[in-house]
C-alpha cells in the first residue's frame, strides 16, 4: 500500500499523527509526553514525531485478526484497564476472592485495550480515565464505535468529578461511573447482576 504525503516524512507534526492515527490533538500530545510516540519539542515549542514511531503505533493497533465469538464458557469476561500497579494488583486479588466465576484481564493502556477488545469484546470494561497515552475518554470513544463491542458493559472508575468529566467532553450515557477509591461492594453488586442478565439471555 502507498504511503501518503505525510508518511514520505521522517518527522511529522502533532496534527499528521493525529489525523494518520484517528486521534484527537490532545491524545497524541500525551502519547509524546508518555513516551508513547517518540518526538521532540522545536525551539518554538512545537512536537515533531517520528513517522517511523507512528507507523508502529498504527501496525500494534490495527493488526488484523477476526474476532473471535463472544465467551461462551458461563465466565464473566472482565476487562480492567488501570495504569497504577498497586491498583491492579488490588483489582487481582479482589477479584480472586469473590465467589463469582470471572475471567479477568489487566491491561495498563487504551491502546492495548482497544486491541483485545476488538480480538474478544468482555461482558465488561472497568476503566481509568487519566492514563498516559491513549487515555479513558479517548479509548471509550472508539471503543463505542466498534460494533464488534456494542455489548460490552462499561464501568468507569475515576477520581475525576461529575463537572471535570463534562469538561474533558463527557461520556456515553450507558457508561456506569464511580469515583475512586475503587467502590468493590458497588461493582461486587454490579457484576452480579450482568452475571444474571447473562443467565436470562441463555435461557431465552
Amino acid at each position: 500500500m502507498a504511503r501518503n504525503a505525510d508518511s514520505n516524512r521522517e518527522f511529522i507534526s502533532t496534527a499528521q499523527a493525529a489525523r494518520q492515527l484517528g486521534l484527537s490533538l490532545g491524545a497524541v500530545q500525551q502519547m509524546v509526553e508518555s513516551g508513547t510516540l517518540a518526538g521532540w519539542k522545536t525551539a518554538g515549542g512545537h512536537r515533531r514525531i517520528r513517522q517511523d514511531s507512528v507507523d508502529a503505533l498504527l501496525a500494534r493497533s490495527q493488526q488484523p485478526s477476526a474476532p473471535r465469538p463472544r465467551n461462551g464458557s458461563g465466565k464473566l469476561r472482565v476487562v480492567v484497564v488501570e495504569d497504577d500497579s498497586l491498583l491492579q494488583a488490588v483489582y487481582r486479588e479482589t477479584f480472586a476472592s469473590w465467589p463469582m466465576d470471572i475471567e479477568l484481564c489487566v491491561l495498563d493502556h487504551g491502546l492495548d485495550a482497544l486491541v483485545e477488545l476488538g480480538r474478544e469484546p468482555p461482558d465488561l470494561l472497568i476503566a481509568d480515565l487519566r492514563m498516559p497515552g491513549l487515555d479513558g475518554f479517548e479509548m471509550i470513544r472508539r471503543l463505542r464505535e466498534n460494533p464488534v463491542a456494542s455489548e460490552t458493559a462499561i464501568v468507569v472508575v475515576s477520581a475525576l468529578t461529575a463537572d471535570e468529566i463534562k469538561t474533558e467532553g463527557g461520556l456515553p450515557e450507558d457508561v456506569t461511573v464511580y469515583r475512586k477509591p475503587v467502590p468493590f461492594h458497588q461493582l461486587h453488586g454490579y457484576m452480579q447482576a450482568l452475571i444474571a442478565q447473562r443467565k436470562r439471555t441463555r435461557t431465552n
